[in-house]
């Protein structure tokens, strides 16, 4: 194992590694965000929520 950190500069090789990782996070982040079901900040969009309360409640009128 310690052959491997004479070939890779162990301060290059952990700086790519936490480069990778932040972008992987932000990019992950930045694809839930653009989702209405996992998007924080924003919530449900309008016209998704009103029309699922109209068709809940449709079939609740017409049955007699």
């Amino acid at each position: 194992m310690w052959r491997m950190w004479l070939i890779f500069d162990p301060r290059r090789t952990l700086v790519a590694l936490f480069t990778f990782l932040f972008v992987l996070a932000l990019l992950i982040h930045f694809i839930l965000l653009s989702t209405d079901r996992f998007n924080w900040l924003d919530g449900p969009r309008q016209a998704d929520t009103t029309a699922a309360a109209a068709t809940a409640a449709a079939p609740g009128q017409a049955m007699p």
